[in-house]
């Protein structure tokens, strides 16, 4: 039960560390298009595609924690060694 446990709070740990650095990225990205095209208005179409494709870049990082920490949750590959180790010792 302890590796469970371990494996939840490494899990939430992960997702909420892993989500600060693409949280900032995109902050400062929207402020950047956002300074570019208060600076120069006609250049508000290609800021957007730019901005919008490096969002999409950065986000794709926090899907990547996302995935980690779902298999450290659902398909960890050390579960059923903890499992039969916590069996033994419980004999």
């Amino acid at each position: 039960m302890l590796f469970v446990t371990i494996c939840i709070l490494a899990a939430g740990i992960g997702m909420g560390l892993g989500v600060v650095g693409p949280g900032i990225g995109m902050g400062h990205a929207i402020k950047g298009a956002l300074d570019g095209t208060s600076r120069n208005p006609g250049v508000y179409g290609k800021l957007l595609t730019t901005m919008m494709i490096g969002l999409a870049m950065i986000e794709s990082l926090a899907i990547y924690v996302l995935v980690i920490c779902l298999i450290i949750l659902y398909a960890n590959p050390y579960k059923e060694v903890a499992l039969e180790l916590a069996k033994t010792i419980a004999k």
